[in-house]
């Protein structure tokens, strides 16, 4: 288990922090979601789940091309 991993070992280079916020949000939804539809009682919170499959690579950061536009 990883705890607290720090941003910068989850963002690569010109990734927002905003959108990696708002990503490990929905990820975080769709766990609980998913552990409510399958009644399994999660031992982590799944904000803390959700920060572990973006850190572990499990999922993909991915941002608009008009998102890194802005920020140039």
């Amino acid at each position: 288990m990883m705890l607290k991993p720090s941003l910068s070992q989850i963002l690569k280079k010109n990734e927002s922090y905003y959108s990696l916020v708002v990503a490990v949000a929905k990820r975080a939804r769709e766990i609980a979601e998913e552990s409510e539809k399958n009644k399994v009682i999660l031992v982590e919170k799944p904000v803390q789940l959700a920060v572990e499959d973006f850190a572990f690579g499990r999922y993909h950061l991915v941002e608009s091309k008009e998102l890194k536009e802005d920020r140039k």
